[in-house]
C-alpha cells in the first residue's frame, strides 16, 4: 500500500456554517455505496441538538446523521466532546457522552482541551480500528489564530489522524477566493501541507462565470479544485443549531393560510431561548396537513391549534423567560379555551407546578426552584446525572381525547437531568422500554380532559403511523376534515441522503479523494466517472 494514502479524510471549512456536516454526512454515503466501512469522527462540537446512543451516551445530532449515511449506529465516540452551551460564555461538558462538568468559555479553551484531548485520540482510536474510512469534520475555520494554540477539532486532529483535508468555502455567502485564499495563508507552512484541494460549496448560477477564477486560484493556492457543488434546494436533513435555526418557518408563515375544513393543522412551537434539539420537529412540518410555526411572542399563540413546548438546555431560565414575556399566560389561556398544549421533555417539565434545582445545576451550584404553568400535576426535580437512553413506547389511553386508537407505538430517545415525580391525581402519558431493559416504565403525563400531555421522549413524532396518528387526532380535536396526504418520513429521510451522495457523485470528483486514501479491506471498490474540470 502507497504510504502517502490515508484512511482519513477530513473536511475543513473557511467558516462555520459552510456546509461542512452535510458535506460529512453525503461522503459518509458516497464512500459507504463504494464498499468502505465508513465512520463519522468531530472531536469537538458545539450544539444544543444532540442524540442518544444505544450505550446511553449524548453526542451532536450532526454526527447521528453522518452515521445514519454510513448505515451504522452512532457511538459516542463518533463525538468524543460535545460542548452544550449554557451561557454566552458558559457550558457543560459531555465527555464520551456522559456529563463532564460545567466550564467557562476560557477556562475550557486555555486548560481543559489539553486535559481531555487523549480521551480524544483513544475514541478516535477505537473508531478507526474497524473502518476503512474515516471521515472527520473540522469545526469553524481552521485558520483562528487567537484560538489556534489550544484547537483540538482542526489540525491538531487533522495531524493525529494523518488526514487528508479537504477545505471547503461557501460561495453563497460571497468573498469564496478570498476566504479560500486566506485561510490557507493564515496556517503554518505543516498545516498548509495537508491540504489535498478545496471544494466550493453552495453555488448558484451559471458555472462558466465562476471557471476563470477557478482557475486563478488553483494556480494561486497550488491545490486542485475537487469539484463545485450546486446549491441543494430543501435537502431537509438535520443541520447544527444558529443558523439552521434561524432558517425555520416563523409564524408568518400562517399569514394567507387558507381557511375552513381543509386547511392544515397550524401547530405553534414555543422558541425558548435555550431550545434544544428542535429537529423533534422537523417531521411535522413536513407533513402536508400540517402548517408548523416557530412563536416568539404572545400574540402568535391566538392562531395555534396545538401549541408544543420543546427542549430547552436552560430549563429554569427558559421557564422564568415565558413568564416575563407574557407568552405563559397566552399559553394558559389557550389550554383554558380547549387549545391541546404538549411538553417535550424540558417542555414536559415546565408544565408542571414547579421545578427544583436543589444542586443548582443550571445556576451555577445555587439551589434554585421555579414555578411552572400548573397544567399538570407533576413535580421535577433536576438531578445530577443525566439520563440519555434510546427507548420505545406506546400510549396508556387515547389521543387527544377523541378516541383514536392509543395503541400505536413510539420511539425515540430521552436526553434529561430530571426526575419528574407523580402528585396526587397524576395519569402517567405511556409506558415505555429503554433500550437493554426488560421491564417498561410510566413516561410522561396526561390532563384528565387529555389535551395537555407531556413526555420525555425526543423524536416522539419520527415514526410515521404514531405522527400520523397524532395529526388526526389534533385535526378531530379542533373541527378540520381528515388529511388526504401523508410523508412517509424514514423512507423519504433515506432518500433525501442518498439524493444528497448522488448529488456530491455528479459535482466532485470522487475519484481523486480515492486517490488520496487507502483501498477498503474488502474487495477493490468500482471507480467513480471522473468530473471534467
Amino acid at each position: 500500500m502507497n504510504s502517502s494514502r490515508k484512511n482519513a479524510l477530513m473536511v475543513l471549512g473557511t467558516a462555520s456554517h459552510v456546509g461542512k456536516s452535510i458535506l460529512t454526512a453525503g461522503l459518509c454515503r458516497v464512500f459507504s455505496d463504494a464498499g468502505y466501512r465508513v465512520a463519522p469522527f468531530k472531536a469537538q462540537n458545539m450544539s444544543l441538538n444532540s442524540a442518544a446512543t444505544s450505550d446511553g451516551g449524548e453526542i451532536g445530532r450532526a454526527q447521528a446523521l453522518q452515521a445514519e449515511a454510513c448505515r451504522m449506529l452512532p457511538r459516542v465516540e463518533m463525538n468524543p466532546i460535545l460542548l452544550k452551551p449554557s451561557t454566552d460564555v458558559g457550558a457543560q461538558v459531555v465527555l464520551l457522552g456522559k456529563i463532564w462538568g460545567n466550564v467557562a468559555a476560557a477556562d475550557y479553551h486555555n486548560r481543559r482541551v489539553e486535559q481531555l484531548f487523549p480521551e480524544v485520540l483513544g475514541a478516535y482510536r477505537r473508531l478507526s480500528e474497524n473502518s476503512d474510512l474515516v471521515i472527520l469534520e473540522g469545526a469553524g475555520s481552521p485558520a483562528e489564530i487567537n484560538l489556534r494554540e489550544h484547537d483540538i477539532v482542526n489540525m491538531r486532529m487533522a495531524h493525529a489522524a494523518d488526514a487528508a483535508c479537504l477545505l471547503v468555502g461557501d460561495i453563497d455567502r460571497g468573498g469564496v477566493f478570498a476566504s479560500l485564499l486566506g485561510t490557507l495563508e493564515l496556517l503554518s507552512a505543516e498545516d498548509r501541507r495537508r491540504i489535498r484541494g478545496f471544494v466550493i460549496n453552495k453555488f448558484r448560477g451559471d458555472e462558466s462565470l465562476l471557471r476563470p477564477g477557478i482557475v486563478m486560484i488553483e494556480k494561486r493556492l497550488r491545490l486542485p479544485c475537487v469539484g463545485v457543488v450546486p446549491f441543494i434546494h430543501d435537502l431537509d436533513l438535520d443541520e447544527e443549531d444558529g443558523v439552521a435555526l434561524a432558517d425555520r418557518t416563523s409564524a408568518r408563515r400562517w399569514e394567507n393560510v387558507e381557511s375552513g375544513p381543509e386547511r392544515p393543522l397550524r401547530i405553534g412551537v414555543i422558541a425558548l431561548p435555550h431550545m434544544a434539539n428542535f429537529t423533534d420537529f422537523d417531521p411535522l412540518a413536513r407533513e402536508p396537513a400540517v402548517s408548523l410555526a416557530y412563536l416568539q411572542r404572545p400574540e402568535e399563540v391566538d392562531g395555534a391549534d396545538v401549541i408544543i413546548l420543546p427542549g430547552s438546555k436552560q430549563t429554569t431560565a427558559d421557564l422564568r423567560w415565558l413568564k416575563n414575556c407574557g407568552l405563559a399566560g397566552r399559553v394558559l389561556r389557550s389550554s383554558e379555551s380547549g387549545v391541546p398544549i404538549v411538553g417535550i421533555c424540558a417542555g414536559f417539565q415546565m408544565l408542571g407546578p414547579v421545578i427544583d434545582d436543589p444542586h443548582g445545576i443550571e445556576n451555577d451550584g445555587i439551589p434554585t426552584a421555579e414555578n411552572g404553568l400548573g397544567l399538570l400535576p407533576v413535580r421535577t426535580v433536576l438531578q445530577k446525572e443525566k439520563v440519555a437512553r434510546r427507548v420505545r413506547g406506546f400510549l396508556r389511553g387515547d389521543f387527544l381525547g377523541v378516541g383514536l386508537s392509543p395503541r400505536v407505538p413510539f420511539a425515540g430517545y430521552e436526553i434529561h437531568v430530571g426526575e419528574t415525580l407523580y402528585e396526587n391525581g397524576a395519569l402517567p402519558l405511556g409506558e415505555i422500554e429503554r433500550e437493554g431493559a426488560t421491564e417498561t416504565i410510566p413516561d410522561g403525563a396526561v390532563s384528565e380532559s387529555r389535551r395537555v400531555f407531556g413526555t420525555y421522549v425526543h423524536g416522539f413524532f419520527d415514526g410515521d403511523d404514531f405522527r400520523h396518528e397524532f395529526i388526526r387526532a389534533g385535526r378531530v380535536a379542533v373541527g378540520l376534515a381528515p388529511a388526504i396526504r401523508w410523508v412517509n418520513n424514514h423512507a423519504e429521510r433515506d432518500a433525501r441522503i442518498d439524493r444528497l451522495a448522488d448529488h456530491l457523485r455528479k459535482a466532485l470528483d470522487i475519484n481523486l479523494l480515492k486517490s488520496w486514501l487507502a483501498e477498503p479491506s474488502g474487495s477493490k471498490p468500482a471507480a467513480e466517472p471522473a468530473l471534467a474540470m
